[in-house]
Protein backbone atom coordinates (compact mmCIF):
# COMPACT_ATOMS: atom_id res chain seq x y z
CA UNK A 1 0.00 0.00 0.00
CA UNK A 2 2.73 2.45 0.97
CA UNK A 3 4.76 1.50 -2.08
CA UNK A 4 1.80 2.07 -4.37
CA UNK A 5 1.06 5.48 -2.88
CA UNK A 6 4.63 6.67 -3.07
CA UNK A 7 5.01 5.43 -6.62
CA UNK A 8 1.82 7.16 -7.69
CA UNK A 9 3.06 10.45 -6.27
CA UNK A 10 6.35 10.10 -8.12
CA UNK A 11 4.53 9.51 -11.39
CA UNK A 12 2.31 12.54 -10.92
CA UNK A 13 5.35 14.71 -10.32
CA UNK A 14 6.85 13.53 -13.58
CA UNK A 15 9.67 11.79 -11.77
CA UNK A 16 11.52 8.88 -13.31
CA UNK A 17 12.12 7.36 -9.89
CA UNK A 18 11.38 3.63 -9.83
CA UNK A 19 10.02 1.71 -6.87
CA UNK A 20 12.74 0.83 -4.40
CA UNK A 21 13.67 -2.72 -5.39
CA UNK A 22 15.18 -3.36 -1.97
CA UNK A 23 11.95 -2.40 -0.18
CA UNK A 24 9.91 -4.68 -2.40
CA UNK A 25 12.36 -7.51 -1.93
CA UNK A 26 12.03 -7.13 1.83
CA UNK A 27 8.27 -7.46 1.53
CA UNK A 28 8.60 -10.58 -0.60
CA UNK A 29 11.03 -12.08 1.87
CA UNK A 30 8.42 -11.72 4.62
CA UNK A 31 5.91 -13.97 2.92
CA UNK A 32 6.76 -17.04 4.97
CA UNK A 33 5.92 -16.95 8.65
CA UNK A 34 7.85 -18.81 11.29
CA UNK A 35 5.42 -21.59 12.05
CA UNK A 36 6.00 -23.42 15.30
CA UNK A 37 6.03 -27.12 14.54
CA UNK A 38 4.55 -28.87 17.53
CA UNK A 39 1.43 -30.80 18.43
CA UNK A 40 -1.57 -28.74 19.45
CA UNK A 41 -5.34 -29.03 19.78
CA UNK A 42 -6.75 -32.24 18.34
CA UNK A 43 -3.81 -34.64 17.94
CA UNK A 44 -5.67 -36.86 15.50
CA UNK A 45 -6.26 -34.13 12.91
CA UNK A 46 -3.27 -31.83 13.29
CA UNK A 47 -0.52 -34.37 13.91
CA UNK A 48 -0.03 -34.98 10.21
CA UNK A 49 0.51 -31.26 9.66
CA UNK A 50 2.57 -30.67 12.81
CA UNK A 51 1.74 -26.98 12.80
CA UNK A 52 0.38 -24.73 15.49
CA UNK A 53 -2.67 -23.04 14.02
CA UNK A 54 -2.54 -20.35 16.70
CA UNK A 55 0.95 -19.42 15.54
CA UNK A 56 -0.54 -18.58 12.16
CA UNK A 57 -3.40 -16.48 13.49
CA UNK A 58 -3.82 -14.43 16.64
CA UNK A 59 -7.00 -12.77 15.50
CA UNK A 60 -9.23 -15.78 16.18
CA UNK A 61 -8.58 -15.88 19.91
CA UNK A 62 -9.50 -12.23 20.27
CA UNK A 63 -12.96 -12.43 18.76
CA UNK A 64 -14.04 -15.92 19.68
CA UNK A 65 -13.41 -17.98 22.83
CA UNK A 66 -13.36 -21.32 21.08
CA UNK A 67 -10.63 -23.08 19.16
CA UNK A 68 -10.56 -25.31 16.13
CA UNK A 69 -11.81 -28.83 16.45
CA UNK A 70 -11.32 -31.80 14.21
CA UNK A 71 -13.95 -33.28 11.92
CA UNK A 72 -16.14 -35.95 13.44
CA UNK A 73 -15.70 -38.48 10.65
CA UNK A 74 -12.57 -37.46 8.74
CA UNK A 75 -9.72 -39.84 9.68
CA UNK A 76 -6.18 -38.64 9.11
CA UNK A 77 -3.31 -40.46 7.44
CA UNK A 78 0.39 -40.56 8.06
CA UNK A 79 2.07 -37.16 7.88
CA UNK A 80 4.60 -38.10 5.21
CA UNK A 81 2.05 -39.71 2.91
CA UNK A 82 2.50 -37.03 0.26
CA UNK A 83 3.85 -38.54 -2.94
CA UNK A 84 4.81 -36.54 -6.05
CA UNK A 85 2.30 -37.06 -8.85
CA UNK A 86 3.41 -37.24 -12.51
CA UNK A 87 0.92 -34.46 -13.19
CA UNK A 88 3.04 -32.00 -11.17
CA UNK A 89 5.89 -31.96 -13.71
CA UNK A 90 3.41 -31.47 -16.55
CA UNK A 91 1.83 -28.60 -14.64
CA UNK A 92 5.16 -26.81 -14.15
CA UNK A 93 5.99 -27.16 -17.84
CA UNK A 94 2.62 -25.68 -18.80
CA UNK A 95 2.95 -22.86 -16.29
CA UNK A 96 6.37 -21.87 -17.58
CA UNK A 97 5.10 -21.89 -21.17
CA UNK A 98 2.56 -19.25 -20.14
CA UNK A 99 5.21 -16.75 -19.02
CA UNK A 100 5.19 -13.28 -20.55
CA UNK A 101 8.45 -11.32 -20.89
CA UNK A 102 9.07 -7.58 -21.00
CA UNK A 103 12.55 -6.48 -22.03
CA UNK A 104 13.90 -9.91 -21.27
CA UNK A 105 12.35 -10.22 -17.81
CA UNK A 106 9.32 -12.39 -16.88
CA UNK A 107 6.46 -10.13 -15.75
CA UNK A 108 3.47 -12.46 -15.53
CA UNK A 109 1.55 -15.34 -17.06
CA UNK A 110 -1.10 -15.19 -19.76
CA UNK A 111 -4.64 -16.22 -18.84
CA UNK A 112 -4.68 -19.25 -21.16
CA UNK A 113 -2.34 -20.87 -23.67
CA UNK A 114 -5.02 -22.57 -25.73
CA UNK A 115 -3.73 -22.83 -29.30
CA UNK A 116 -6.78 -24.86 -30.29
CA UNK A 117 -9.20 -21.99 -29.72
CA UNK A 118 -10.27 -19.96 -32.72
CA UNK A 119 -10.98 -16.85 -30.64
CA UNK A 120 -8.13 -15.53 -28.51
CA UNK A 121 -10.11 -12.56 -27.12
CA UNK A 122 -8.06 -11.30 -24.17
CA UNK A 123 -6.85 -14.67 -22.91
CA UNK A 124 -3.37 -13.82 -24.22
CA UNK A 125 -3.03 -11.03 -21.64
CA UNK A 126 -1.68 -11.00 -18.10
CA UNK A 127 -4.67 -10.64 -15.78
CA UNK A 128 -3.93 -9.12 -12.39
CA UNK A 129 -6.55 -11.35 -10.78
CA UNK A 130 -5.52 -14.53 -12.58
CA UNK A 131 -1.85 -14.10 -11.69
CA UNK A 132 -2.48 -14.58 -7.95
CA UNK A 133 -2.20 -18.41 -7.95
CA UNK A 134 0.72 -18.20 -10.40
CA UNK A 135 2.49 -15.78 -8.06
CA UNK A 136 1.94 -18.09 -5.11
CA UNK A 137 3.25 -21.06 -7.08
CA UNK A 138 6.49 -19.26 -7.98
CA UNK A 139 6.94 -17.90 -4.46
CA UNK A 140 6.44 -21.34 -2.91
CA UNK A 141 8.94 -22.73 -5.40
CA UNK A 142 11.58 -20.17 -4.36
CA UNK A 143 11.25 -18.00 -7.49
CA UNK A 144 10.27 -14.52 -6.27
CA UNK A 145 11.80 -12.57 -9.17
CA UNK A 146 8.80 -12.91 -11.48
CA UNK A 147 6.46 -11.77 -8.69
CA UNK A 148 8.65 -8.76 -8.00
CA UNK A 149 8.67 -7.84 -11.70
CA UNK A 150 4.90 -8.25 -11.91
CA UNK A 151 4.33 -5.98 -8.92
CA UNK A 152 6.66 -3.31 -10.27
CA UNK A 153 4.99 -3.25 -13.68
CA UNK A 154 1.49 -3.29 -12.20
CA UNK A 155 2.32 -0.39 -9.89
CA UNK A 156 3.77 1.45 -12.86
CA UNK A 157 0.51 1.00 -14.75
CA UNK A 158 -1.46 2.05 -11.67
CA UNK A 159 0.11 5.49 -11.95
CA UNK A 160 -1.34 6.08 -15.41
CA UNK A 161 -4.31 8.36 -15.98
CA UNK A 162 -7.32 6.12 -16.46
CA UNK A 163 -10.42 7.17 -18.37
CA UNK A 164 -13.40 5.13 -19.54
CA UNK A 165 -16.14 6.87 -21.50
CA UNK A 166 -14.86 10.24 -20.25
CA UNK A 167 -15.04 9.02 -16.67
CA UNK A 168 -11.76 9.29 -14.73
CA UNK A 169 -11.11 6.33 -12.46
CA UNK A 170 -9.63 6.68 -9.00
CA UNK A 171 -5.89 6.86 -8.45
CA UNK A 172 -5.71 3.47 -6.78
CA UNK A 173 -7.41 1.50 -9.55
CA UNK A 174 -5.30 -1.39 -10.79
CA UNK A 175 -5.51 -2.57 -14.41
CA UNK A 176 -7.71 -5.57 -15.12
CA UNK A 177 -4.96 -6.90 -17.40
CA UNK A 178 -2.02 -5.90 -19.54
CA UNK A 179 -0.14 -7.23 -22.53
CA UNK A 180 3.30 -6.76 -24.01
CA UNK A 181 3.66 -5.68 -27.64
CA UNK A 182 6.95 -6.81 -29.16
CA UNK A 183 8.36 -4.83 -32.10
CA UNK A 184 11.13 -6.99 -33.62
CA UNK A 185 12.09 -4.31 -36.15
CA UNK A 186 12.71 -1.64 -33.54
CA UNK A 187 13.62 -4.18 -30.87
CA UNK A 188 11.26 -2.57 -28.37
CA UNK A 189 8.65 -3.81 -25.92
CA UNK A 190 5.57 -1.79 -24.98
CA UNK A 191 3.12 -2.34 -22.10
CA UNK A 192 -0.56 -1.93 -22.96
CA UNK A 193 -2.98 -1.85 -20.02
CA UNK A 194 -6.71 -2.54 -19.95
CA UNK A 195 -8.57 -0.91 -17.07
CA UNK A 196 -11.87 -2.48 -18.07
CA UNK A 197 -12.68 -0.48 -21.16
CA UNK A 198 -12.06 -3.47 -23.45
CA UNK A 199 -13.72 -6.14 -21.33
CA UNK A 200 -17.06 -7.63 -22.34
CA UNK A 201 -19.68 -5.32 -20.89
CA UNK A 202 -16.85 -3.73 -18.90
CA UNK A 203 -17.46 -6.63 -16.53
CA UNK A 204 -14.21 -6.34 -14.63
CA UNK A 205 -15.24 -3.00 -13.20
CA UNK A 206 -18.14 -4.79 -11.55
CA UNK A 207 -16.51 -7.98 -10.37
CA UNK A 208 -13.41 -6.56 -8.70
CA UNK A 209 -11.56 -9.72 -9.59
CA UNK A 210 -14.02 -12.39 -8.51
CA UNK A 211 -15.90 -14.25 -11.18
CA UNK A 212 -18.57 -15.45 -8.75
CA UNK A 213 -19.70 -11.88 -8.18
CA UNK A 214 -21.32 -11.76 -11.58
CA UNK A 215 -24.70 -12.58 -10.07
CA UNK A 216 -24.27 -10.98 -6.60
CA UNK A 217 -22.03 -7.60 -7.10
CA UNK A 218 -25.01 -5.94 -8.39
CA UNK A 219 -26.80 -4.96 -5.21
CA UNK A 220 -26.30 -4.94 -1.45
CA UNK A 221 -23.07 -6.21 0.12
CA UNK A 222 -21.85 -9.42 -1.57
CA UNK A 223 -19.96 -11.84 0.67
CA UNK A 224 -16.99 -12.02 -1.71
CA UNK A 225 -16.50 -8.24 -1.74
CA UNK A 226 -16.77 -8.09 2.04
CA UNK A 227 -14.36 -10.98 2.61
CA UNK A 228 -11.77 -9.64 0.14
CA UNK A 229 -12.06 -6.15 1.65
CA UNK A 230 -11.62 -7.56 5.15
CA UNK A 231 -8.52 -9.48 4.09
CA UNK A 232 -7.10 -6.43 2.29
CA UNK A 233 -7.48 -4.34 5.44
CA UNK A 234 -5.72 -6.97 7.52
CA UNK A 235 -2.88 -7.26 5.02
CA UNK A 236 -2.47 -3.48 5.04
CA UNK A 237 -1.79 -3.27 8.77
CA UNK A 238 1.77 -4.69 8.82
CA UNK A 239 2.68 -2.52 5.82
CA UNK A 240 1.92 0.80 7.51
CA UNK A 241 4.66 2.86 9.06
CA UNK A 242 4.71 3.57 12.79
CA UNK A 243 4.44 7.34 12.45
CA UNK A 244 1.62 9.82 13.04
CA UNK A 245 0.02 9.23 9.66
CA UNK A 246 0.49 5.48 9.83
CA UNK A 247 -0.96 5.19 13.32
CA UNK A 248 -4.01 7.17 12.23
CA UNK A 249 -4.64 4.67 9.43
CA UNK A 250 -4.09 1.77 11.83
CA UNK A 251 -6.74 3.11 14.16
CA UNK A 252 -9.22 3.60 11.34
CA UNK A 253 -8.55 0.15 9.90
CA UNK A 254 -8.93 -1.59 13.25
CA UNK A 255 -12.21 0.23 13.87
CA UNK A 256 -13.45 -0.89 10.45
CA UNK A 257 -12.35 -4.48 11.06
CA UNK A 258 -14.26 -4.65 14.33
CA UNK A 259 -17.43 -3.28 12.76
CA UNK A 260 -17.19 -5.44 9.62
CA UNK A 261 -16.54 -8.66 11.51
CA UNK A 262 -19.47 -7.97 13.86
CA UNK A 263 -21.81 -7.31 10.95
CA UNK A 264 -20.74 -10.27 8.81
CA UNK A 265 -20.65 -12.82 11.61
CA UNK A 266 -24.03 -11.77 12.85
CA UNK A 267 -26.09 -11.01 9.75
CA UNK A 268 -24.52 -13.08 6.94
CA UNK A 269 -24.08 -16.32 8.84
CA UNK A 270 -26.56 -19.13 8.22
CA UNK A 271 -26.76 -22.51 9.91
CA UNK A 272 -29.61 -24.81 10.86
CA UNK A 273 -30.60 -22.83 13.94
CA UNK A 274 -30.37 -19.46 12.21
CA UNK A 275 -32.42 -20.73 9.28
CA UNK A 276 -35.10 -21.92 11.68
CA UNK A 277 -35.07 -18.53 13.40
CA UNK A 278 -35.47 -16.66 10.10
CA UNK A 279 -38.30 -19.01 9.15
CA UNK A 280 -40.13 -17.91 12.32
CA UNK A 281 -39.39 -14.19 11.97
CA UNK A 282 -42.08 -11.62 12.56
CA UNK A 283 -42.17 -8.79 10.02
CA UNK A 284 -42.64 -5.02 10.14
CA UNK A 285 -41.01 -4.77 13.58
CA UNK A 286 -40.45 -1.25 14.86
CA UNK A 287 -38.30 -1.23 17.97
CA UNK A 288 -34.69 -1.05 19.18
CA UNK A 289 -35.15 -4.67 20.23
CA UNK A 290 -36.30 -5.84 16.80
CA UNK A 291 -35.01 -9.29 15.92
CA UNK A 292 -35.75 -9.16 12.19
CA UNK A 293 -33.53 -6.14 11.58
CA UNK A 294 -33.59 -6.43 7.78
CA UNK A 295 -37.32 -7.12 7.66
CA UNK A 296 -36.82 -10.41 5.84
CA UNK A 297 -40.08 -11.99 4.74
CA UNK A 298 -39.97 -15.70 5.71
CA UNK A 299 -41.88 -16.64 2.57
CA UNK A 300 -38.96 -15.28 0.52
CA UNK A 301 -36.73 -18.14 1.70
CA UNK A 302 -36.23 -20.44 -1.33
CA UNK A 303 -37.35 -24.03 -0.89
CA UNK A 304 -33.95 -25.49 -1.78
CA UNK A 305 -32.32 -24.01 1.35
CA UNK A 306 -34.35 -26.17 3.73
CA UNK A 307 -33.14 -29.37 2.06
CA UNK A 308 -29.60 -28.10 1.52
CA UNK A 309 -28.91 -27.02 5.11
CA UNK A 310 -27.54 -29.92 7.19
CA UNK A 311 -27.91 -30.05 10.96
CA UNK A 312 -24.10 -29.91 11.17
CA UNK A 313 -22.57 -27.09 9.16
CA UNK A 314 -23.14 -23.52 8.02
CA UNK A 315 -21.91 -20.78 5.69
CA UNK A 316 -21.95 -17.09 4.89
CA UNK A 317 -24.80 -16.39 2.49
CA UNK A 318 -24.24 -14.45 -0.72
CA UNK A 319 -25.84 -11.11 0.10
CA UNK A 320 -27.90 -9.23 2.64
CA UNK A 321 -29.92 -6.08 2.12
CA UNK A 322 -33.27 -4.78 3.43
CA UNK A 323 -36.02 -7.36 2.80
CA UNK A 324 -33.72 -9.26 0.47
CA UNK A 325 -31.27 -12.10 1.16
CA UNK A 326 -29.31 -14.16 -1.34
CA UNK A 327 -29.11 -17.57 0.31
CA UNK A 328 -26.73 -19.09 -2.25
CA UNK A 329 -23.33 -20.52 -1.37
CA UNK A 330 -20.31 -18.69 -2.81
CA UNK A 331 -17.07 -20.65 -2.47
CA UNK A 332 -14.52 -17.85 -2.79
CA UNK A 333 -16.18 -15.63 -0.19
CA UNK A 334 -16.42 -18.40 2.37
CA UNK A 335 -12.84 -19.60 1.89
CA UNK A 336 -11.44 -16.07 2.10
CA UNK A 337 -13.51 -15.59 5.25
CA UNK A 338 -11.71 -18.57 6.79
CA UNK A 339 -8.24 -17.48 5.70
CA UNK A 340 -8.69 -13.88 6.84
CA UNK A 341 -10.39 -14.91 10.11
CA UNK A 342 -13.50 -13.02 9.18
CA UNK A 343 -15.19 -16.21 10.34
CA UNK A 344 -14.82 -17.38 13.93
CA UNK A 345 -13.10 -20.73 14.55
CA UNK A 346 -16.51 -22.30 15.08
CA UNK A 347 -17.86 -20.84 11.85
CA UNK A 348 -14.76 -21.93 9.95
CA UNK A 349 -15.22 -25.49 11.09
CA UNK A 350 -18.92 -25.34 10.24
CA UNK A 351 -18.06 -24.31 6.67
CA UNK A 352 -15.81 -27.35 6.36
CA UNK A 353 -18.56 -29.51 7.88
CA UNK A 354 -20.93 -28.22 5.20
CA UNK A 355 -18.52 -29.22 2.43
CA UNK A 356 -18.31 -32.74 3.83
CA UNK A 357 -22.06 -33.01 4.34
CA UNK A 358 -22.87 -31.62 0.89
CA UNK A 359 -19.92 -33.03 -1.04
CA UNK A 360 -21.95 -34.08 -4.07
CA UNK A 361 -23.52 -30.63 -4.42
CA UNK A 362 -20.44 -28.46 -3.76
CA UNK A 363 -17.65 -30.69 -5.11
CA UNK A 364 -19.23 -33.38 -7.24
CA UNK A 365 -16.97 -34.98 -9.83
CA UNK A 366 -14.75 -31.93 -10.36
CA UNK A 367 -13.95 -29.36 -7.67
CA UNK A 368 -15.34 -26.82 -7.06
CA UNK A 369 -18.74 -25.17 -7.42
CA UNK A 370 -18.21 -21.42 -7.63
CA UNK A 371 -21.79 -20.93 -6.43
CA UNK A 372 -24.68 -23.16 -5.48
CA UNK A 373 -27.34 -23.61 -6.67
CA UNK A 374 -27.67 -22.39 -10.23
CA UNK A 375 -30.41 -19.95 -11.11
CA UNK A 376 -32.72 -20.87 -13.98
CA UNK A 377 -35.95 -20.16 -15.84
CA UNK A 378 -37.54 -16.77 -15.09
CA UNK A 379 -34.92 -15.83 -12.48
CA UNK A 380 -32.14 -16.58 -14.97
CA UNK A 381 -33.77 -14.38 -17.60
CA UNK A 382 -34.19 -11.46 -15.18
CA UNK A 383 -30.80 -11.65 -13.45
CA UNK A 384 -28.57 -12.48 -16.42
CA UNK A 385 -30.50 -10.86 -19.24
CA UNK A 386 -30.72 -14.29 -20.92
CA UNK A 387 -26.93 -14.58 -21.02
CA UNK A 388 -26.16 -17.72 -23.12
CA UNK A 389 -22.81 -18.24 -21.40
CA UNK A 390 -24.37 -18.37 -17.94
CA UNK A 391 -27.05 -20.97 -18.43
CA UNK A 392 -27.77 -23.20 -15.44
CA UNK A 393 -24.79 -25.14 -14.06
CA UNK A 394 -22.39 -23.36 -16.39
CA UNK A 395 -19.65 -20.75 -16.04
CA UNK A 396 -20.49 -18.33 -13.19
CA UNK A 397 -23.95 -19.84 -12.76
CA UNK A 398 -23.10 -22.97 -10.83
CA UNK A 399 -20.09 -24.00 -12.90
CA UNK A 400 -17.19 -25.93 -11.37
CA UNK A 401 -13.81 -24.16 -11.30
CA UNK A 402 -10.61 -26.15 -10.62
CA UNK A 403 -8.75 -22.94 -9.69
CA UNK A 404 -10.70 -22.87 -6.41
CA UNK A 405 -8.79 -25.98 -5.32
CA UNK A 406 -5.97 -23.92 -3.81
CA UNK A 407 -8.38 -21.88 -1.69
CA UNK A 408 -10.11 -25.03 -0.49
CA UNK A 409 -6.74 -26.56 0.39
CA UNK A 410 -5.64 -23.48 2.32
CA UNK A 411 -8.89 -23.46 4.28
CA UNK A 412 -8.52 -27.19 4.98
CA UNK A 413 -5.02 -26.75 6.34
CA UNK A 414 -5.97 -23.83 8.55
CA UNK A 415 -8.89 -25.72 10.06
CA UNK A 416 -6.91 -28.95 10.49
CA UNK A 417 -8.86 -30.87 7.84
CA UNK A 418 -6.25 -31.66 5.12
CA UNK A 419 -7.96 -34.95 4.30
CA UNK A 420 -10.79 -32.97 2.66
CA UNK A 421 -8.27 -31.31 0.35
CA UNK A 422 -6.65 -34.63 -0.50
CA UNK A 423 -10.00 -36.06 -1.49
CA UNK A 424 -10.63 -33.09 -3.80
CA UNK A 425 -7.14 -33.24 -5.30
CA UNK A 426 -7.64 -36.91 -6.16
CA UNK A 427 -10.68 -35.96 -8.21
CA UNK A 428 -8.70 -33.28 -10.03
CA UNK A 429 -5.83 -35.66 -10.78
CA UNK A 430 -8.22 -38.12 -12.37
CA UNK A 431 -9.21 -35.72 -15.14
CA UNK A 432 -7.71 -32.24 -15.27
CA UNK A 433 -4.52 -33.06 -17.20
CA UNK A 434 -6.29 -35.53 -19.47
CA UNK A 435 -8.89 -32.87 -20.28
CA UNK A 436 -6.21 -30.28 -21.09
CA UNK A 437 -6.47 -28.06 -17.96
CA UNK A 438 -9.91 -26.54 -18.73
CA UNK A 439 -11.00 -23.20 -17.32
CA UNK A 440 -14.23 -24.59 -15.88
CA UNK A 441 -16.65 -27.53 -16.03
CA UNK A 442 -20.40 -27.62 -16.58
CA UNK A 443 -23.22 -29.73 -15.19
CA UNK A 444 -24.70 -30.30 -11.78
CA UNK A 445 -21.79 -32.58 -10.84
CA UNK A 446 -19.14 -30.76 -12.89
CA UNK A 447 -18.90 -33.72 -15.24
CA UNK A 448 -18.53 -31.92 -18.57
CA UNK A 449 -15.85 -29.55 -19.85
CA UNK A 450 -17.38 -26.08 -20.02
CA UNK A 451 -19.03 -25.24 -23.33
CA UNK A 452 -16.85 -22.12 -23.74
CA UNK A 453 -14.00 -23.14 -21.42
CA UNK A 454 -10.47 -22.41 -22.61
CA UNK A 455 -7.94 -25.24 -22.42
CA UNK A 456 -4.57 -24.83 -20.71
CA UNK A 457 -6.06 -22.20 -18.41
CA UNK A 458 -3.15 -20.89 -16.40
CA UNK A 459 -4.89 -20.46 -13.09
CA UNK A 460 -6.27 -23.99 -13.26
CA UNK A 461 -2.68 -25.17 -13.60
CA UNK A 462 -1.28 -22.87 -10.92
CA UNK A 463 -4.14 -23.57 -8.52
CA UNK A 464 -3.34 -27.28 -8.64
CA UNK A 465 0.36 -26.67 -8.01
CA UNK A 466 -0.29 -24.36 -5.06
CA UNK A 467 -2.65 -26.91 -3.51
CA UNK A 468 -0.07 -29.68 -3.85
CA UNK A 469 2.76 -27.56 -2.43
CA UNK A 470 0.70 -26.44 0.56
CA UNK A 471 -0.12 -30.03 1.45
CA UNK A 472 3.53 -31.00 1.11
CA UNK A 473 4.69 -28.06 3.24
CA UNK A 474 1.87 -26.48 5.28
CA UNK A 475 4.16 -23.61 6.32
CA UNK A 476 3.45 -22.14 2.88
CA UNK A 477 0.10 -21.14 4.32
CA UNK A 478 1.94 -18.24 5.94
CA UNK A 479 1.93 -16.49 2.56
CA UNK A 480 -1.84 -16.28 2.62
CA UNK A 481 -2.38 -15.22 6.20
CA UNK A 482 -1.69 -12.03 8.08
CA UNK A 483 1.60 -11.44 9.85
CA UNK A 484 1.68 -12.16 13.59
CA UNK A 485 2.29 -8.46 14.10
CA UNK A 486 -1.39 -7.85 13.34
CA UNK A 487 -2.39 -9.37 16.68
CA UNK A 488 -1.07 -6.41 18.65
CA UNK A 489 -3.22 -4.03 16.64
CA UNK A 490 -6.42 -5.93 17.33
CA UNK A 491 -6.32 -6.23 21.11
CA UNK A 492 -9.59 -4.68 22.31
CA UNK A 493 -9.23 -1.40 24.19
Amino acid sequence: MQIGLEYGRAQEAGSSVEVDDLSLSRLLNKTKLNIERKRSFDERSLSELSINVRALEGYDSIYSPGGYRSGFDTPSTARNSFQPHPMVAEAWDSLRRSLVHFRGQPVGTIAANDHGSEEILNYDQVFVRDFVPSALAFLMNGEPEIVKNFLLKTLHLQGWEKKIDRFTLGEGVMPASFKVLHDPARKTDTLIADFGESAIGELHLLTLGSGGLYFSGIYGYPIEIQALFFMALRCALPMLKHDAEGNEFVERIVKRLHALSYHMRGYFWLDFQQLNDIYRYKTEEYSHTAVNKFNVIPDSIPDWVFDFMPTRGGYFIGNVSPARMDFRWFALGNFVAILSSLSTPEQSMAIMDLIEERWEELVGEMPLKITYPAIENHEWRIVTGCDPKNTRWSYHNGGSWPVLLWLLTAACIKTGRPQIARRAIELVENRLLKDGWPEYYDGKLGRYIGKQARKFQTWSIAGYLVAKMMLEDPSHLGMLMSQSRVQSYLIPK
